[in-house]
């Protein structure tokens, strides 16, 4: 018999608090007025992408930041998004990120990661309501001009 010496962690389900208050989502400027708070002045200096997590009454029930880059990309992993959306048991998720030059026009990029999200999520029973592109000034909604998948 094999004996195993490596020390696995204990993977459970909790909620964690944060200062963010639950908010019913109805509208992008819903959720454009939301997610600002999770940016700082730091939103014309380098691009951040966060995910808001909600219940089946589109109330948000979570947020996450996936990942910060430089002043013209991020990274951004649909494996890490989906373990989110799973942990926190969400229905539905609304992507966010800023573009720090001020342009408010997806790039192909965009699109395409946003596709991807989308079908990843579609295996967890978890829909991608919208995608909003943040800038100091405003922001563009995919959902608002039909761009979701």
């Amino acid at each position: 018999m094999k004996t195993y010496k490596k020390i696995l962690p204990l993977i459970t389900l909790k909620k964690t608090k944060s200062d963010f208050p639950c908010a019913k989502i109805v509208t992008s400027a819903d959720a454009n007025e939301f997610i600002r708070n999770f940016y700082s002045d730091d939103i014309g200096i380098f691009e951040s992408f966060f995910i808001l997590l909600l219940n089946r009454n589109n109330t948000t029930i979570g947020y996450a930041k996936i990942s910060q880059g430089g002043i013209i990309g991020t990274v951004i992993d649909a494996t890490i998004i989906a373990k989110y959306c799973v942990e926190a048991l969400a229905k539905s998720v609304i992507l966010a990120h800023n573009h720090p030059s001020g342009g408010l026009v997806p790039s192909q990029a965009d699109k395409d990661i946003t596709r991807k999200i989308t079908d990843t999520l579609k295996i967890f029973d978890c829909t991608v309501l919208d995608h909003v592109i943040l800038t100091e000034e405003s922001y563009f909604s995919f959902a608002d001009d039909g761009l979701m998948y």
